[in-house]
C-alpha cells in the first residue's frame, strides 16, 4: 500500500474555471493561412484508438433491428471491436425502451424472499454487441426493485402519463439493501457471461461499478459506494479472477469523489484495473425552451473543447496523486460536446450542431487533443466514449446526440468515425503553425477554443501515410466566407510514385443533413428524396485519386483549402 497524497481540489473542477457553455463571438479572428509539416519517418508511438467506444442510456434498443444495424456499421470500422457501454443493465422493468431509460430485469425475489435471476433481456443485449464483433463494458447498475432499501420509500412522485412509478423516477439510484445478495447477483452475472460467451471474449470486457455516483445517480454516501465497490469486486473476481474491474465513472466535476474513491481502494488494497470518469462540453441554458417549434435559441451558445480538456486533465491529476494509479488506463466513458443526449434543437436551437458538419470536426479535433493531453500528463487515456446511439420515433434530423436519424439516415457525426478508422496504427510527427495546443489550457481563462488548423498523422504497416487535418472553432455560429489556404509538406517518404486520396467532411461533402435541407427539410420525403439523401451519407472524396511523385529528398508539398468547419483525410500510398 502506498502513502496517499493529500487531496488538492481547489483548482481541479471546471465549474471554477469554465462556464457551462461557450458564448458566440462574431468578432473572433479567422485563421488566414496555415502551414502543416508531417515527417513520415519520425514515429512518436502507437496511435491509441481511443474513439473505438460508444455508450447509451437506452439499453433495450441495443438489440432492435436498427440497433443491430448500427453495431454492425461500427464493426466495419475496427479490427479489434469497440467497447459498448449501455446504462440500466440491472434495473427492473418490462424491457420496453424509452429515451433515457431501460432495464435488463435480471434480479427477482419470490414470495419467500429467495433470489432468482432472469437473463433473457441482458442476453439479447450482449448477444447483439458480441455478434457485431464488439466487447462489453459492463456498467454494473443500478439497484433492482427487489433490492431497494427502506429509505427508497422517501422518494415519491406524482403519478402522470410520463412517469411509471417512483422506481423509474429514481429509486433505482439508492444503494442496495443487502451487500451479500448484491455480491451473489454480480457473481451470477459473471458466471452466466462466462458460460455464454467464453473466457477469451469475456477477458476483453471491462467491469465498472455504477455511473456518476457524485450526482443524483447515487443517493447514498461516498462511504456506502466504497463498500459496494468492495462487494462488487468480490462478486466479479470470485468467478473471473483476472477480470478488469474499475470505476467510479464520476462527472467532470467529481474530483473530490474520485479522490475519496482512490484513497479507499488504495488503503484497502482493492483491485483497480482502470479509472473512469466523464466530461461534457456544454450544458445549454435553458435545456428546453417552450417556444415556437424550430425557434431560435434565447442566446447563441456552443460546446467548449477547453472545458472538456480541463475536466479530463483535472481527473488525470487526481490519479497522479496516487503513484500506483497514475498510469492506469483512464476510461472517459462519456465524452461528449453536449448534454443530455435526448434533447434536440426543437428543445433548444443550440443543439443544432448535433446535425451538422460542426460535430464530426469537433470530434476529430477532440480526439487529437486528448492524445496530446495524455502525453503531456504522462497518463494513459485509453477510451473516449461517445455517449450516442440512436432514438426510436425521431423526426428527420431531430437534432439529438445520435449517429442515425429517421430511416436510418447517417448523420455527419458517423463520418468522423469512418475518417478516424482510416488512420494507421503508428502516430508520426505532425505540426501546424495555426494549431491551438493543450499546453495553452491554463491561458484559456474560461474561454472556448478559438479557430485553429491542426493535424493528426499516422503510418500503416504497409507504409501508407494517413493524416487528418481540420479547420474548426468551438463557436458553432462562427462562419467564414473564404476557405483557409493550407500548405502541407510531407517528408520522410519513399522515393517514387504515390497514390493520393483526399476525403472531406464539410457542408458540401459527407453530409446527408445539408442534402436534406436542400430538399426542403421534408418530414415526409418521397422515395426519390430519400434516395438522394442516403446517397450522400458516407465519407466522400473531394478529389479523384491521383498519382504524385516524391523526389530524391523524400518530400512532397500539397496545397488545399479548408472551409469553416471542415476536416480532410489525406492518404499517401506508395505504388510498388
Amino acid at each position: 500500500m502506498s502513502t496517499t497524497a493529500q487531496p488538492t481540489h481547489e483548482n481541479l473542477t471546471s465549474a471554477r474555471a469554465f462556464p457551462p457553455n461557450a458564448p458566440s463571438d462574431p468578432d473572433a479572428p479567422h485563421v488566414a493561412t496555415a502551414s502543416i509539416e508531417i515527417d513520415a519517418s519520425r514515429e512518436t508511438g502507437s496511435l491509441t484508438r481511443l474513439w473505438e467506444s460508444v455508450g447509451f442510456d437506452e439499453i433495450n434498443w441495443t438489440y432492435t433491428p436498427t440497433g443491430r444495424h448500427l453495431l454492425r456499421t461500427f464493426g466495419d470500422l475496427t479490427s479489434t471491436g469497440y467497447h459498448i457501454r449501455p446504462h440500466y443493465a440491472l434495473c427492473s422493468g418490462s424491457g420496453f425502451g424509452i429515451p433515457h431509460w431501460g432495464n435488463g430485469n435480471v434480479y427477482h425475489e419470490d414470495a419467500d424472499g429467495n433470489p432468482h435471476y432472469d437473463f433473457t433481456i441482458l442476453d439479447q443485449t450482449y448477444d447483439a454487441i458480441v455478434e457485431a464483433g464488439h466487447h462489453v463494458l459492463v456498467e454494473i447498475g443500478f439497484t433492482p426493485r427487489d433490492l431497494l432499501p427502506p429509505e427508497a420509500e422517501e422518494l415519491t412522485v406524482t403519478p402522470s402519463p410520463t412517469v411509471y412509478s417512483a422506481y423509474e423516477a429514481g429509486q433505482w439510484s439508492y444503494p442496495p439493501r443487502d451487500h451479500d445478495r448484491w455480491r451473489d447477483l454480480i457473481s451470477a452475472l459473471a458466471a452466466h457471461c462466462l458460460e455464454r460467451y467464453g473466457a477469451e471474449e469475456v477477458d476483453t470486457w471491462l467491469w465498472e461499478l455504477w455511473n456518476e455516483p457524485d450526482i443524483f445517480y447515487w443517493r447514498g454516501t461516498p462511504e456506502q459506494f466504497h463498500e459496494l465497490y468492495r462487494a462488487t469486486v468480490e462478486g466479479v473476481r470470485a468467478v473471473l479472477p483476472t477480470a478488469k474491474v474499475g470505476g467510479p465513472a464520476v462527472t467532470g466535476g467529481g474530483t473530490e469523489f474520485l479522490h475519496g474513491f482512490l484513497a479507499y481502494t488504495d488503503e484497502h488494497e482493492l483491485p483497480l484495473d482502470f479509472v473512469s470518469f466523464h466530461t461534457k462540453g456544454s450544458s445549454f441554458t435553458p435545456w428546453r425552451v417552450y417556444g415556437p417549434t424550430g425557434g431560435d435559441a434565447p442566446e447563441p451558445q456552443s460546446p467548449s473543447a477547453h472545458k472538456m480538456l480541463y475536466e479530463v486533465r483535472s481527473m488525470l491529476r487526481v490519479m497522479a496523486q496516487f503513484p500506483q494509479y497514475r498510469e492506469l488506463p483512464a476510461i472517459i466513458d462519456e465524452c461528449d460536446a453536449g448534454v443530455p443526449a435526448h434533447f434536440s434543437f426543437y428543445d433548444n436551437a443550440n443543439f443544432r450542431f448535433q446535425n451538422t458538419e460542426y460535430y464530426p470536426v469537433f470530434q476529430v479535433k477532440l480526439m487529437k487533443k486528448l492524445l496530446d493531453l495524455s502525453d503531456q500528463e504522462s497518463a494513459n487515456i485509453q477510451q473516449a466514449t461517445s455517449w450516442s446511439f440512436y432514438f426510436e420515433g425521431e423526426r428527420f434530423f431531430e437534432g439529438t446526440r445520435a449517429f442515425l436519424t429517421a430511416d436510418r439516415i447517417e448523420k455527419p457525426l458517423l463520418n468522423a468515425y469512418r475518417l478516424l478508422a482510416h488512420l494507421g496504427g503508428t502516430r508520426v510527427h505532425a505540426a501546424s503553425d495555426a494549431a491551438h495546443g493543450v499546453d495553452l489550457l491554463d491561458e484559456a481563462d474560461g474561454r472556448a477554443m478559438p479557430e485553429e488548423v491542426d493535424v493528426l498523422a499516422s503510418r500503416h504497416e504497409d507504409g501508407r501515410i494517413a493524416a487528418a487535418l481540420w479547420r474548426h472553432t468551438d463557436d458553432q455560429y462562427r462562419t467564414a466566407e473564404e476557405a483557409t489556404p493550407v500548405t502541407v509538406t510531407v517528408s520522410g517518404l519513399s522515393v517514387g510514385t504515390h497514390l493520393l486520396t483526399h476525403h472531406r467532411i464539410d457542408a458540401a461533402h459527407s453530409n446527408a443533413h445539408t442534402v436534406w435541407q436542400a430538399e426542403g427539410s421534408p418530414q415526409d420525403p418521397s422515395p426519390e428524396q430519400l434516395a438522394r439523401i442516403h446517397a450522400r451519407e458516407g465519407l466522400e472524396e473531394i478529389d479523384a485519386p491521383r498519382e504524385v511523385e516524391v523526389g530524391a529528398d523524400g518530400s512532397l508539398s500539397l496545397d488545399l483549402a479548408l472551409p469553416l468547419p471542415s476536416v480532410s483525410l489525406l492518404v499517401l500510398e506508395p505504388r510498388r
